[in-house]
């Protein structure tokens, strides 16, 4: 039988069998992972309008919380959650090929391990990534999390775990919800507090990142360090 012939909700997973998995398009694969429809619109349909609210981007709609999507017209909570996991699924895929380059060159090679953990929240979150006298990764660790505008890390628990891995160097970060990549002063007298405790313990401070949705801030790079 001919895909135009089937019901909508069951042409993206024929069209999927048929013609393989990249010539469906956003919409199509969404309506997958939802399965069906409301009782006024396909799978599509709905998939189309959910995706139009975000402008058509993956990255906003794994911002959306299930009571987000539960807002739309035939999401219900278990839509949500096989959408919410779905994309999750994802960020894990990316985070595993990601890590696989366990060299730190650069503060680009820091943000594409850290952007994974942090480029989506809405909260406040502070992170490690803990190497070696090679600048070999050898432990990553979300160290504290906040509110909307502030996440204070213990210095005393970073270097605790610092020790208890053996690392000699340090890269920390955390995310600006608000989009800001501009470090504020809490955040440019934490750095230092970090670095002076740092060359005291003999471990050094390679950088601090302030993480937003699509881009990056380096204390390093801007010579703050």
């Amino acid at each position: 039988m001919s895909i135009k012939f089937l019901a909508e909700d069951d042409r993206p997973r024929e069209k999927f069998l048929l013609k393989g998995r990249s010539s469906l398009s956003d919409s199509e694969l969404l309506a997958i992972i939802m399965g069906s429809g409301s009782r006024d619109e396909t799978a599509v349909e709905l998939a189309r309008k959910i995706l139009a609210s975000v402008d058509n981007n993956w990255h906003q709609l794994s911002l959306l919380s299930i009571r987000d999507l539960m807002k739309f017209k035939g999401v219900g909570e278990v839509k949500a959650i096989s959408i919410t996991a779905a994309l999750e699924i994802g960020r894990r895929r990316a985070k595993q090929e990601i890590s696989k380059k366990k060299v730190i060159s650069s503060s680009n090679d820091a943000y594409l391990i850290f952007k994974d953990e942090l480029s989506d929240l809405r909260t406040e979150q502070f992170w490690a990534i803990f190497l070696n006298q090679s600048n070999k990764v050898i432990y990553l660790a979300q160290l504290t999390q906040g509110g909307i505008s502030q996440s204070i890390v213990d210095i005393r628990v970073l270097f605790k775990t610092a020790f208890d891995h053996f690392a000699t160097g340090i890269i920390v970060a955390h995310n600006h919800p608000s989009g800001n990549l501009k470090p504020s002063r809490e955040d440019i007298e934490i750095t230092q507090k970090i670095k002076d405790a740092g060359k005291i313990l003999g471990i050094q401070l390679l950088d601090h990142l302030i993480i937003t949705q699509n881009s990056y801030f380096s204390f390093s790079d801007d010579g703050l360090l």
